[in-house]
């Protein structure tokens, strides 16, 4: 009897634990983890989040991203400060440190990210980042089906 491949959501889930293995190995001597590292990530691309704002962005739940959040801060990554518009709202920003952390990682991370599509032409990895961003956006449009 012949078996199926594995369907592509196993995959893809399959790459997306690679991916984090390998991140949290070359963060761990900055004290960081995959988590903290996207959404740091997040905040270098688009300062100025709320928590939630953050929590969507970096694919945790809000109550993931509280404690987060508090363990960034406490280690001086990030900062929070009220939103001049909207007293009530406090916006995320990196700081210095958090910005430099990040520097310091990147060719790591870049290093991986190449490991990861070494067998790929370059049209395939353009071709790659589209179908991946596309399967993304069909995903956010509503809650599973």
């Amino acid at each position: 009897m012949e078996h199926a491949p594995p369907s592509l959501l196993y995959a893809v889930k399959q790459v997306e634990l690679a991916v984090r293995a390998h991140l949290d190995d070359l963060l761990r001597p900055s004290g960081t983890t995959a988590l903290q590292y996207t959404a740091l990530t997040v905040l270098a691309r688009r300062a100025g989040l709320t928590s939630a704002e953050l929590a969507r962005n970096a694919f945790v739940t809000p109550q993931s991203m509280g404690d987060l959040v508090t363990a960034l801060e406490r280690r001086e990554l990030i900062t929070r400060h009220r939103d001049p518009r909207h007293a009530r709202r406090l916006l995320l920003s990196l700081t210095p440190a958090g910005e430099a952390l990040l520097e310091r990682v990147e060719p790591q991370v870049r290093a991986l990210e190449e490991r990861m599509l070494a067998d790929l032409a370059a049209s395939e990895r353009t071709a790659l980042r589209d179908y991946l961003n596309r399967c993304r956006t069909a995903l956010a449009n509503g809650p599973a089906q």
